[in-house]
């Protein structure tokens, strides 16, 4: 049997290969469309249990299998599983442009919505029936018959290019590596990084130390080389990467800037097409915020508490690289190495002094103890068919020993996988024929690898990013939801899906959570509480330059999709210079083309949407502030926001979910108070 075609238990990964892939999209696209007619040709009055149910198990079958594919195409990567993947990325695409556009489906769904047998669903149907006649409105299903091809075609030649837009960085970033030979000229960077380099170069066959722009090589030279010309040049590729002015021979075929253009000017279509100012109004009408308007007055007051915070954080870093470093231009390539001078300075620690602490095996111990505290659960290593042999998995049990949730977990960089840490599901919770469905996660992560027979050593960044995809992980894995439209993180408003992923990080600044999960590799030491009020009083060191980082990307972003004309005289590139003109302090280089990578917002589903990390960090920092004033490790605070937040998953409004936790609407106060942004 085909694995992709058995859904009876996990995915079997050890046995899925390239050419199990078209036949078993074709087989399961072919088993839906047959019931979809079936079901429109039945004269039967719809119902949820002859109508709704079976066409949720069959689109079930297909995303799961679908899934699989897109989970294998980002973590295991190579031209084969690319081309097949691209093969029927438009199949795919085009079926469920086919469902967005059906009107006797539609129809179907308003008789069910308007029939007597509506009372009589429970709260999850109810807002699946709801939000399925929203989105089939905003799938085109009301359009005239004339103009639905046209907006399929929309939809099939965005998923392309979108694909396309992520594989051009992968490869663009795969395909510059920076060789040093000389010993003086890797001043700095930590031995264990240097011994990465060198295992690199070995690997490659050169000689000295071979670095890359993946995050795990690209980030400690940036933070730690004393070699400004290397940093120079390693920041003039990052900071190039798919674009026009690719560097090192590369190709220009890898150029997102056309792409950038086109999926702009579909996107805008599309929305006109649905009567839509903008692709932003599109965008909004199923997220929390209501116009955007509003995100922009949000995303500009946040700006201008900032602002002052991050023209002292600038002039500070100045003063300290022209005096301490002879720095006199302070440059794009130099501020995360000043920044970590300065911070060593002010407060006689470093990143990598930290990082010796939080050995791999402590932090996962740290992180799963903290589930036990707050939710009353237990995580335990379990076997799957894996992918990679460096992935690992484990079940969630109650505290009677019944298993709750499983995940998996891809933790190390690989040329194969793309950048970034993210979060997918694998499985969701649901209730079958045969009982409930046991919901299964991916949390994958890009670390650097063990060396040396060691366990892998990570940043405390590293380790907030692991709690932020594990704070995802718990929205899908703890959810009571039965009905998988709103299961887990299925119907969560987008602007509120961080909300847990956000909370999480807070544990990482907690003496009490960090005592459970620090371990210095060489001594076995726990993390010293002098070194710990040092990370503190470090901890909103240049707050206001991250905080006004991020919200330039999300006010480009929001501009982007709202005011933007991707056929008029103004380029992407001026855009983005009049955001930072408006609101970024440090402005970088003429050459960097960041826009060329924000995969985000061109290929990973946060288009007019970025700004939900700031608006979720709202919701976020005001939900933990509940366990500030109760104790972080309540455990009746964390069965609350287990009940109110995570359980109910997308079956009610993520602000009546806030509302029911905190008691009422959330305020920005602590937000600023956490992020050090207040007098």
């Amino acid at each position: 049997m085909n694995p992709l075609l058995d859904f009876s238990g996990l995915p079997r990964f050890a046995e899925i290969t390239n050419e199990h892939i078209s036949p078993a999209i074709d087989e399961l696209l072919a088993r839906n469309r047959e019931l979809s007619s079936k079901l429109l040709s039945d004269t039967t009055s719809p119902t949820w249990a002859n109508f709704v149910q079976p066409f949720e198990d069959a689109n079930e079958h297909l995303s799961r299998a679908w899934g699989q594919v897109g989970h294998l195409n980002m973590v295991m990567n190579s031209p084969e599983l690319r081309e097949v993947y691209n093969a029927n990325l438009p199949k795919v695409t085009q079926y469920y442009a086919e469902l967005a556009q059906n009107l006797a489906l539609f129809q179907q769904y308003k008789v069910i919505r308007n029939s007597e047998g509506y009372a009589a669903l429970n709260v999850a149907q109810k807002k699946i029936i709801e939000n399925e006649l929203r989105d089939f409105r905003l799938g085109g299903a009301e359009l005239p018959e004339e103009q639905k091809a046209r907006f399929m075609q929309i939809q099939e030649e965005l998923s392309e290019q979108c694909s396309k837009f992520s594989d051009n960085i992968l490869d663009a970033t795969n395909a510059y590596t920076c060789v040093v030979e000389n010993e003086k000229e890797i001043s700095g960077i930590p031995a264990d990084e240097c011994q990465v380099a060198a295992e690199a170069a070995v690997e490659a066959g050169k000689k000295g130390w071979l670095f890359t722009l993946k995050a795990p090589s690209y980030g400690p030279v940036m933070q730690y080389a004393d070699n400004r010309s290397l940093r120079e040049r390693m920041y003039r590729a990052y900071s190039t990467r798919a674009s026009e002015q690719l560097l090192e021979g590369g190709k220009i075929e890898l150029d997102n800037t056309p792409l950038m253009t086109q999926i702009l000017k579909l996107r805008a279509e599309e929305a006109a097409m649905l009567g839509f100012a903008n692709f932003a109004e599109y965008s909004l009408a199923s997220k929390m915020a209501d116009s955007p308007s509003q995100v922009a007055e949000f995303l500009r007051e946040l700006a201008q508490r900032a602002k002052p915070f991050a023209q002292n954080d600038l002039a500070e870093l100045r003063l300290f690289a022209a005096s301490e470093l002879g720095i006199h231009d302070l440059q794009s390539w130099d501020v995360g190495y000043a920044s970590e001078k300065l911070r060593h300075q002010r407060y006689a620690f470093s990143e990598q002094e930290v990082k010796q602490y939080f050995p791999e095996d402590a932090v996962l111990s740290g992180l799963f103890g903290l589930v036990t505290s707050l939710f009353g659960l237990n995580i335990s290593a379990s076997l799957a068919p894996k992918w990679h042999d460096t992935v690992r998995f484990f079940d969630i049990r109650d505290d009677k020993g019944a298993l709750v949730g499983q995940f998996y977990l891809d933790l190390y960089a690989r040329a194969s996988k793309r950048g970034g840490a993210w979060m997918d599901d694998a499985v969701t919770r649901r209730r079958t024929t045969n009982g409930i469905q046991t919901p299964v996660a991916y949390l994958n992560c890009n670390f650097a690898s063990p060396l040396g027979g060691k366990p892998a050593l990570f940043t405390h960044d590293e380790v907030i990013t692991l709690f932020h995809e594990f704070g995802h992980g718990i929205h899908h894995l703890l959810t009571q939801v039965e009905d998988l439209g709103v299961s887990g993180i299925n119907g969560v408003e987008w602007d509120a899906v961080e909300l847990p992923s956000q909370f999480m990080e807070n544990f990482c600044w907690e003496w009490d959570v960090l005592q459970g999960m620090t371990r210095h590799a060489d001594t076995n030491e726990k993390l010293p509480r002098a070194l710990y009020d040092k990370m503190i009083a470090a901890k909103n060191f240049q707050s206001g330059l991250q905080m006004l980082r991020q919200l330039e990307f999300s006010l480009f972003d929001l501009r982007l999709h709202s005011d933007f004309d991707a056929s008029g005289k103004l380029s992407v590139q001026q855009l983005l210079d009049q955001v930072r003109a408006e609101v970024a302090v440090l402005i970088p280089p003429s050459f960097n083309r960041f826009q060329n990578s924000f995969s985000h917002i061109f290929s990973g589903g946060y288009a007019a949407g970025y700004y939900s990390y700031k608006w979720a960090e709202v919701l976020s920092a005001d939900a933990y502030s509940m366990f500030e004033e109760h104790g972080i490790l309540d455990a009746a605070t964390g069965s609350h926001f287990r009940r109110e937040i995570l359980a109910v998953g997308g079956s009610r409004n993520a602000m009546e979910s806030f509302v029911a936790f905190r008691g009422r609407e959330p305020k920005i106060d602590a937000l600023l108070r956490h992020n050090g942004l207040v007098s």
